[in-house]
């Protein structure tokens, strides 16, 4: 299936010298997925929600300083590359083009939306992320601001002081309780409306009850609950249960159309322009190499995330990676940080060792208290 049935001629289009508050305005009024932008009625790129989060920004920014390069795609790209075009772009939204012209926009919701009849045979339990970044409901919205940010995540979970799960808090809860804050406190102090909404808990802005999934759901019935709710991610419990096990969301689905079923390693990065100073051939033959030292242990794919943070040393970013491994034995992952995307990858990569070592291990003594138990019986 390509996506010259899926691309759509409508979009919301604003100039690179627009100011911010007009794109707030239109993310209220039109809730798009996405705005492009142009400079010269030319393509420059994509402004999403998680660019308005990147910092306290005045309505008269320009749009330029926080919009976001996003892949072109040809009307006529397979659906599998285009998923993986916007995985590992990091957006939600790219320009299509139908030779040198841009003809309109393609959103994760509408690639969803064709292909959700064919997602009936996989799991929540393949794709979803088992380390989730939660947040207590008495925190601070600047500090789910911060956790947001550092962590590259769009959603937290809101934890009571038991640990239950009783909200979850999104970028564009966030944004929308900024706009409407504004909008009703009129010009005045700024800095210090600024300083007063971040001090507010997040139990005042959280979205409650939580639209939950469980393991054993398929992609299809999660993915046409999201949008029966209007939200882009679940979070994962155990049946009957309060506690987190996992997140799913729309980009994990997205994430599970691009699993090929070669022999070779799958290997997807999201925010490939970090990739300064090593490369995705490297990474590759890396990720192979330490799940090989464990022959029995096939990898069906592997996701490797970057985020960059605003710390730098001599000029390097200091970048977080995030590696996970799909495989025949379960999900198995391991995060690090580094100042550049070489250093970073091989702090998570050793990690990543040490638990596919550790799944070695114990596989290995699970294996000899079989033949153990085997033995006694014979006696």
């Amino acid at each position: 299936m390509n996506i010259s049935d899926i691309a759509v001629a409508e979009y919301v289009e604003v100039d690179v010298d627009e100011r911010l508050a007009k794109v707030r305005s239109i993310f209220e009024r039109e809730n798009p997925k996405g705005i492009v932008v142009v400079e010269d009625g030319e393509y420059a790129g994509v402004v999403g929600e998680k660019q308005l989060m990147r910092s306290r920004m005045e309505d008269d920014t320009k749009v330029s300083a926080v919009m976001k390069p996003a892949p072109s795609v040809d009307r006529h790209e397979d659906v599998r590359e285009t998923a993986r075009l916007l995985v590992e772009g990091d957006v939600k939204i790219a320009p299509v083009y139908e030779g040198e012209k841009l003809y309109g926009i393609v959103t994760v919701d509408q690639i969803l939306e064709a292909v959700i009849d064919s997602l009936d045979a996989i799991t929540v339990a393949q794709i979803a992320t088992e380390d989730v970044i939660g947040i207590g409901e008495t925190e601070s919205v600047g500090r789910a601001i911060n956790r947001l940010r550092e962590n590259g995540v769009s959603r937290l979970p809101v934890l009571d002081d038991e640990g239950d799960l009783v909200g979850v808090v999104t970028t564009n809860d966030i944004v929308e309780f900024v706009v409407r804050d504004q909008e009703r406190q009129g010009s005045g102090d700024r800095a210090g409306d600024i300083d007063r909404m971040l001090d507010i808990p997040v139990y005042d802005i959280m979205s409650s009850p939580v639209v939950t999934a469980t393991n054993d759901e398929t992609a299809q019935a999660v993915v046409q609950r999201m949008f029966d709710n209007d939200v882009s991610g679940l979070v994962v419990t155990p049946e009957g249960a309060d506690t987190v096990a996992g997140m799913v969301t729309k980009t994990d689905v997205l994430r599970a159309l691009t699993f090929t079923e070669e022999d070779s390693m799958d290997v997807q990065i999201t925010n490939v322009d970090l990739l300064e100073g090593t490369s995705r051939e490297h990474i590759v033959e890396s990720i192979e190499q330490v799940a090989d030292k464990y022959a029995e242990m096939q990898v069906i794919h592997a996701h490797v995330r970057l985020h960059a943070h605003k710390e730098k040393l001599r000029g390097t970013p200091l970048i977080q990676c995030q590696i996970r491994l799909r495989t025949n034995e379960g999900q198995v992952g391991g995060s690090g940080e580094g100042y550049g995307a070489e250093h970073a990858f091989h702090v998570a990569l050793d990690k990543l060792e040490r638990n596919v070592l550790e799944i070695k291990g114990v596989n290995a003594d699970e294996e000899y208290r079989g033949q153990l138990l085997r033995k006694l019986g014979e006696l």
